[in-house]
C-alpha cells in the first residue's frame, strides 16, 4: 500500500464536532447500564467522593476503549462524545476519586465486580454451558514497576520489582474465560499467600454465575497446599492442582509400573500404523495417593495423582543422588479428585494455561501501567480492569462466534475503536461508520442486541 497524494497535497484538521473515535463504547456501555453498573456502584459503594455511580463507569469506559493511565482518560472528552454519553468527568476528577479509596473501598468495589459479572452471565453466553461443567483457574503475575513511590512494590519471585496480581478466572469448553475475583498484593509476597480466601470467594461468585455443574479449581504447584485444597472441597468443588516433586511424591512415582504408562498425543508424536500405537516421549500414568499426611488423619486428602513423564534430553545434567528413574525422565504430577478419565483430566489440567492469556490481555491493556503512588488506589485500578475486561468478553459474545474467543487486543480494535460520525434526525442520534469496514456485521449484532425495542406489554 502507498499514499494516493504527494505529501504537499494532503492537509489536516482537528476541527470536527461530530466525530467519535471509539463508537463500540456505546453498545458496550449500553450493555453496562443494562446490567445497572450505576446501581451497583450507587448501592455498594461508600467512597467519600460524590457521582461515585458516574465515575466508575467512566473509567470503565476508558479502560474498554484502551486506557491504561488516569491521563489516557482524556480520550472519553473529544468530539461528539458528548452527545453520546452524559457526565463524562475530566481526568483529574477521576484521578482525585480513585485515589480516595482505602482497603475497605476496594473490597466494596470486588462486590460490584462479581455482582455485574452475575448480571452479565444472565444476560449474555459469557459462561455457555457452566450449568454443566466449569473451570476455576487461580495464578498470580507480577505487574512490574519503575521509581520508588509505589506502595507495596518489591522483587518476588520473578526478580522483577512491582506489585503481584492474583487473578481467578472462569471458563467452559464453550466459552472463554472472565475474571470472577483479583487482589493486588505487595510484590514480594509469597504466591500461595489469601489464595485459599479467593478460592471460597471466586467459587462463590462462579456458583452465582451459573457454574452450577461439576466446577474443577485448577492451579500449580504454587498452590498446593492443604488450605488451598481445602477451601475448593469445602465449596463442593473437585481440584486439580499440580503437585510438588517433594520425598512423598516422588516414593509414589517410583512405585507405578512400567506397563501402567500410556503414550498421549503430546508435540512430536507420531502414531506407528504397524503397532498400532503413539511413538510418543510422553506417557501418563495414575496411581491412589492421599495428600499432607504430616496433619493430623482428619486433614488427609485423598485423590490420585496422574503423572506425566516426557524423557530428559540431557540426563548428565540430572543430580547425581537422584534416582534412575527421575534421571532419565521429567515428570509432572498433577494431585486431583475429577471424576474424569485419566488422559481427559491429564488434558484438561494442561488447559489451565489459559489463564496466562488473561494475564497478558490485562497487561496489554488497563493494566499496562499501575497509575499511583497509592497501594489502595492501584488495587482500585485492578479490580476496575477486570469489570472492563468482562464487559469487553461479554460485548463480544453477543458480536459473533469468533469474538467470543477473541483476545481483548482483538475485541478492542474490531469492535471498539470503531470511528463514526453522529449526526441527528427526528430527535435521533444515528452514527455513520466506516463503509466496508470488515467486521461491520458482526459490530450491527453486537449493536442490535443492545438496541431492540422493548417487548410489546
Amino acid at each position: 500500500m502507498q499514499a494516493s497524494h504527494a505529501p504537499a497535497a494532503v492537509s489536516a484538521s482537528f476541527d470536527d464536532p461530530n466525530l467519535i473515535s471509539c463508537a463500540g463504547l456505546e453498545p458496550v456501555m449500553a450493555l453496562a447500564e443494562a446490567c445497572g453498573l450505576a446501581g451497583l456502584v450507587a448501592g455498594k459503594l461508600s467512597v467519600p467522593s460524590p457521582n461515585a455511580r458516574l465515575k466508575v463507569p467512566a473509567l470503565v469506559a476508558g479502560m474498554v476503549a484502551g486506557a491504561d493511565s488516569i491521563d489516557d482518560m482524556d480520550l472519553l472528552r473529544h468530539g461528539g462524545r458528548h452527545r453520546v454519553f452524559d457526565e463524562v468527568r475530566a481526568p483529574s476528577t477521576l484521578g482525585t476519586f480513585v485515589r480516595a479509596f482505602t482497603f475497605g473501598h476496594v473490597r466494596q468495589l470486588d462486590a460490584v465486580a462479581a455482582s455485574l459479572l452475575v448480571e452479565l452471565a444472565q444476560r449474555t453466553p459469557l459462561l455457555s454451558a457452566a450449568d454443566q461443567i466449569a473451570f476455576v483457574d487461580i495464578d498470580d503475575t507480577i505487574r512490574g514497576t519503575h521509581g520508588y513511590t509505589k506502595q507495596g512494590a518489591g522483587y518476588g519471585y520473578s526478580k522483577v520489582k512491582g506489585l503481584n496480581a492474583l487473578i481467578a478466572t472462569a471458563s467452559t469448553p464453550a466459552a472463554a474465560p472472565v475474571i470472577i475475583a483479583s487482589r493486588l498484593r505487595r510484590g514480594s509476597t509469597n504466591s500461595a499467600r489469601g489464595a485459599a480466601r479467593m478460592v471460597a470467594d471466586a467459587l462463590a461468585t462462579a456458583a452465582r454465575a451459573g457454574a452450577g455443574g461439576l466446577v474443577i479449581l485448577r492451579a500449580d504447584s504454587a498452590y498446593y497446599n492443604h488450605d488451598v485444597i481445602g477451601a475448593a472441597i469445602r465449596a463442593g468443588a473437585r481440584f486439580s492442582v499440580t503437585a510438588r516433586m517433594d520425598a512423598a511424591v516422588r516414593r509414589v512415582i517410583a512405585a507405578i509400573a512400567e506397563d501402567g504408562w500410556t503414550p498421549i498425543h503430546y508435540p512430536n508424536a507420531v502414531w506407528d500404523e504397524d503397532e498400532g500405537r503413539l511413538i510418543s516421549d510422553a506417557e501418563v500414568a495414575e496411581i491412589p495417593f492421599t495428600a499432607f499426611t504430616s496433619r493430623r488423619k482428619g486433614e488427609h486428602i485423598d485423590g490420585r495423582l496422574i503423572v506425566r513423564r516426557v524423557k530428559r534430553l540431557n540426563p548428565a545434567s540430572v543430580p547425581a543422588d537422584q534416582q534412575a528413574l527421575f534421571g532419565t525422565y521429567r515428570h509432572h504430577a498433577v494431585f486431583t479428585d475429577s471424576p474424569m478419565s485419566m488422559l481427559d483430566a491429564e488434558a484438561d489440567h494442561r488447559q489451565h494455561a489459559v489463564i496466562e492469556q488473561v494475564n497478558a490481555d490485562l497487561k496489554s491493556g488497563a493494566l499496562a501501567h499501575l497509575p499511583s503512588s497509592s497501594f489502595a488506589a492501584n488495587s482500585a485500578w485492578l479490580v476496575l480492569a477486570t469489570i472492563a475486561f468482562n464487559l469487553t468478553r461479554a460485548a463480544g459474545t453477543l458480536a459473533s462466534g469468533f469474538h467470543t474467543r477473541a483476545t481483548g487486543a482483538t475485541i478492542r480494535r474490531q469492535l471498539i475503536t470503531v470511528p463514526a460520525r453522529i449526526a441527528t434526525s427526528a430527535r435521533r442520534l444515528r452514527l455513520h461508520l466506516p463503509a466496508a469496514w470488515p467486521w461491520r456485521e458482526d459490530w450491527q449484532q453486537l449493536f442490535d442486541v443492545l438496541h431492540r425495542p422493548p417487548p410489546a406489554a
